[in-house]
Parts: C-alpha cells; sequence; structure tokens
C-alpha cells in the first residue's frame, strides 16, 4: 500500500522545521569555528603590568578572550593596560566585554591606551571609556558615530526610522557616555554633533579639548 501524501499545511510545517534545524545547525558550527579560529588577544609583561593587546574588530571572540586571559594572568600582576587598535564593530560583543573590565577592576587597576598610530572607532571608544585610566599617544586617532544596526544574516547595514534611530542613540549615549567620565559640558557638545555624522579627534585634541575620554598622552 503506498502511504497517502501529507496535507499541503503539513508539508509546509516540516519544510519550515527542516529549514529551522539546518540554520540551528549552521549557527551552531559557525559560531563554534569563531571561538576555534578567531583572532587572539597578544598577553605580555611589561614594567610589572600584563598588557592585554586587542588590534581587531569588536566581534566574537573578543570578550572571550579577554576572559581567559583575565583568568591567566590576574594572580600575576595588580595592573592590567588593555591596548586598543580596532575600527569598532558589534554593539553585543563590545557590552560583553565591558562587563569582563568591570569584573577585573573589582581587584585590579585597569589602564586603557591606544598607541601611536592606532585607532579606537565607534564601540572600541565605550570600552575605552572602560579604564580607570586612560592614555593616547598624540597620533592616535578617536572617532564618535551613532550606533548603526545590521541584518545578521546578509550584514549589511539597516537604516531605522527615525524615531528608532533616535532611541537607539539615546539609549546608547546614556548607557556609555552619561556615566562615563567624560567632561559634563564637552558630553553635550558631543550629544549636539554627532547625529548623522563621524566625529574625529586625535588624542592631544581631546586632551586639549579637556573632554575627559583620554586623560594623558605620551
Amino acid at each position: 500500500m503506498i502511504a497517502p501524501m501529507p496535507a499541503p499545511n503539513n508539508l509546509r510545517f516540516l519544510v519550515t522545521l527542516a529549514l529551522f534545524a539546518a540554520l540551528a545547525v549552521f549557527a551552531w558550527k559557525s559560531g563554534r569555528r569563531v571561538y576555534e579560529e578567531g583572532p587572539d588577544l597578544e598577553a605580555f609583561e611589561r614594567d610589572g603590568a600584563v598588557v592585554l593587546r586587542w588590534a581587531h574588530g569588536v566581534d566574537a571572540p573578543m570578550a572571550e578572550r579577554f576572559e581567559k586571559a583575565f583568568a591567566r594572568w590576574k594572580n600575576q600582576t595588580d595592573r592590567f593596560i588593555i591596548e586598543l587598535d580596532s575600527p569598532g564593530g558589534a554593539l553585543i560583543e563590545g557590552r560583553l566585554v565591558i562587563e569582563e573590565i568591570e569584573k577585573i577592576k573589582r581587584t585590579h587597576r585597569v589602564v586603557a591606551y591606544v598607541g601611536p598610530g592606532a585607532a579606537c572607532l565607534s564601540m572600541c571608544v565605550p570600552i575605552y571609556l572602560a579604564g580607570d585610566e586612560r592614555i593616547a599617544a598624540k597620533d592616535a586617532v578617536f572617532m564618535f558615530h551613532e550606533p548603526s544596526a545590521y541584518d545578521l544574516l546578509t550584514d549589511r547595514k539597516v537604516k531605522k526610522p527615525g524615531f528608532e534611530q533616535r532611541m537607539t542613540s539615546e539609549k546608547f549615549f546614556e548607557r556609555y557616555f552619561v556615566n562615563s567620565k567624560m567632561d559634563p559640558q564637552w558630553r553635550e557638545t558631543l550629544r549636539a554633533d554627532w547625529k548623522g555624522r563621524d566625529l574625529w579627534f586625535t588624542g592631544e585634541e581631546l586632551v586639549e579639548q579637556k573632554s575627559g575620554v583620554v586623560e594623558l598622552v605620551d
């Protein structure tokens, strides 16, 4: 006897279920590959401190790399120097990195540093601001702009409705800048100026403007 064909609705359900299962397997394999093959964090000792150098985008596995490095080195120093050279990246990953920095600050001193010719752009800036001390080279470059949304499948920038973009920008600003060590007057100038624009500063300019972002240039 030939088995009856599934009803159209049941067939569509089975196809959808199979598609989601395939996507789940793909996501799991891709996620595992990121942690196995993704960029590494450089870690080395210098003048009694441990330098953790990240010269990549703010993307997975950045937070995981910092977590493991903190665990590896925390009993060998009382001071970490987080050296950044990054074009920025994912908001979620940046938040996770900041959480790792906040954990280590409970027991250690954390210095954030951007060196000569290096850049700290976009989501890198809130990570830099998490340092107890913030030092940069005179020619180090910093860039501030409103957060952007990206399609998870195509990785293309998504244009949000105006009210939604304003809400996202305001939440970002409140979370990372209002509660930072930025000078309040400089911060409010930034709030007015960054709408729809990329704002670029050198480490020297940020010190000269008394922004509170960079405390000292070397």
